[in-house]
């Protein structure tokens, strides 16, 4: 059971930290924060994905590619040319590390106006870091394990991050219905949105990219859309759109 409620309670942590932090703000600049709230959101991202931590800057363009290409040959994780989930992962993996690493040419467009902490990204983005994590997992796990079989969840913790970002990409473009006729393949997978947060209303999301609420219809639900809502009513941030 603390397995089960650790796995839990770190995918959705990880995962708000994804899609409220690195997504709606990093990437679609949806609502404005001060410094304070800024760095403070950025090393919870942090801590919250651990041994999978990505970067806010190269998060932020590889996802205004995806927008701009969605669905073509230039798109980064489209699952439209790949004959399974972890092809695609590798493939973005490759493009992401070229841009953490700027060793491809960024479009301007692309290029500006997210967070930057370079002194956060010198030990969040090393290895001694997503070691130290990885090794505070297993030690959990080595304490709170009753059977050896839990051991075989240690992978989604290890890599959370671009597991929940495989999810939506490959489920939210391949499986589910569409609201609106976007040139690209982008679906709703309501399903399992659960899991994600608001994240596979991928149509809606591919609509309207700069609406904080991702539900359209009366029967779908934004999970961190509230949350928001709430951060925005006590000033910790301020939506740029209600």
């Amino acid at each position: 059971m603390v397995i089960l409620l650790f796995i839990i309670l770190h995918w959705y942590l990880s995962l708000f930290g994804q899609t409220f932090f690195l997504h709606r703000y990093a990437a679609h600049k949806m609502f404005t924060m001060n410094k304070f709230w800024e760095k403070f959101f950025y090393i919870f991202a942090w801590v919250a994905q651990g041994s999978s931590y990505l970067n806010a800057r190269a998060y932020a363009i590889l996802h205004r590619m995806h927008h701009a290409y969605s669905d073509t040959e230039k798109d980064p994780h489209t699952p439209h040319f790949f004959k399974d989930a972890y092809h695609m992962m590798l493939h973005t993996r490759q493009i992401y590390n070229n841009v953490l690493n700027n060793k491809i040419e960024i479009e301007d467009k692309f290029d500006r106006n997210f967070p930057e902490y370079p002194s956060i990204d010198k030990i969040a983005d090393s290895w001694v870091s997503r070691l130290l994590f990885a090794a505070a997992y297993i030690a959990f796990y080595i304490v709170f394990a009753t059977h050896w079989w839990m051991f075989l969840f240690l992978p989604i913790n290890f890599l959370i991050g671009p597991i929940q970002g495989a999810i939506v990409n490959w489920a939210g473009h391949k499986y589910g219905y569409r609201n609106f006729d976007s040139p690209d393949k982008s679906k709703n997978t309501l399903f399992i949105d659960f899991l994600l947060m608001g994240e596979l209303f991928q149509n809606n999301h591919h609509q309207a990219g700069a609406k904080a609420n991702f539900a359209t219809k009366w029967f779908e639900f934004d999970p961190t859309y509230p949350i928001i809502l709430f951060l925005h009513k006590i000033r910790v941030i301020k939506l740029v759109r209600l």
